[in-house]
């Protein structure tokens, strides 16, 4: 049990099982107490592989302080988490946005419901537990927010509501670290890249796209996973120590920041910048345009998503 948390108390959402689950046990042994929430829905063949009341009753053996929640992390059930953590331990200091859910279809397929539940849950119940539980934070001399975004929003063939949803993210934690920093407040976000219980399901689920994901998504870093992805290399337990060290008072100077965390390794990413720009007095036109941009805009640039050499990629099937 280490000391670097004592006195803090935090929420996690999602935390059931897989990433979350490891962010509560790290947590509660910095001296940490956690509310644990998860719906307790996410299955596998072998059965439902999420419950808060097993994870917080993990903690608690282990000599740690817990409690579970299955409050759905929604905008309907956000003000009731962030009341429940404060009826149980009296304040809130940490708010580790974790949970997720979300549907795979083709772009021309998709439904509304299957965007609402995703976006539902991703960005907007991200949103509503910040809102919530802003009141509570900024009560501390220092504060924090972690966001779980994806590599997906990096781009992600049928998985089109949840790579925006996970991109949204990173733009709410950008702005929650410009407004609310003035109170003490930090929020920053992370991209996790691990393998748990849920991935061989999510392997056959999707695998009517595993070569369009394999072939367009690695050009932008965001690698579709491989068979080398099942073993320890990916583990879960290893998210928690970058997500946790982001809320002790070491990182006090991080805000606004996104990190991708893989296996062993922990990358901060660039955030964006201006890669090439082309200017006229009065504005542009389209013919100023057209001969710029072969010269100065888009000359370095390729369209690598036409697929050409792979014909069976290029059927549409309505």
């Amino acid at each position: 049990m280490g000391n670097r948390l004592d006195g803090k108390v935090a929420i996690v959402t999602g935390a059931g099982g897989g990433i979350g689950r490891e962010h509560a046990h790290l947590l509660a042994s910095e001296g940490a107490k956690v509310l644990v929430n998860d719906l307790g829905i996410r299955k596998t063949p072998e059965g439902v592989v999420a419950n808060a009341e097993r994870v917080a009753n993990e903690i608690n053996d282990a000599g740690g302080d817990a409690v579970p929640s299955d409050t759905s992390a929604t905008w309907d059930g956000a003000a009731e988490i962030v009341q429940q953590a404060v009826d149980a331990f009296g304040r809130l200091d940490i708010l580790i946005n974790n949970a997720t859910a979300g549907r795979n279809n083709d772009i021309w397929r998709f439904t509304e419901e299957e965007w609402d539940l995703t976006v539902g849950v991703n960005l907007k119940g991200y949103f509503a537990m910040i809102k919530h539980a802003v009141p509570h934070l900024v009560q501390q001399d220092t504060s924090v927010i972690i966001n779980t975004s994806s590599g997906s929003g990096f781009g992600h063939p049928s998985h089109c509501a949840y790579s925006a949803a996970k991109e949204g993210v990173i733009g709410l934690t950008r702005t929650a670290a410009r407004e609310l920093g003035r109170f003490g407040v930090r929020c920053n976000a992370i991209r996790p890249r691990a393998v748990g219980a849920s991935t061989a399901e999510y392997a056959i689920r999707t695998a009517r796209w595993t070569d369009l994901m394999a072939i367009t998504m690695a050009p932008r870093g965001g690698a579709a996973p491989t068979p080398d992805d099942t073993d320890e290399a990916y583990a879960p337990r290893k998210i928690a120590p970058m997500v946790v060290w982001l809320c002790t008072d070491a990182a006090r100077h991080v805000t606004g920041r996104t990190f991708h965390i893989s296996g062993d390794i922990v990358s901060r990413l660039s955030e964006p910048q201006r890669e090439a720009a082309v200017y006229q007095d009065d504005g542009l036109t389209l013919d100023a345009l057209d001969a710029f941009s072969g010269r100065h805009l888009t000359e370095d640039l390729a369209n690598d998503y036409l697929l050409e050499d792979r014909p069976d990629l290029q059927v549409f099937e309505p």
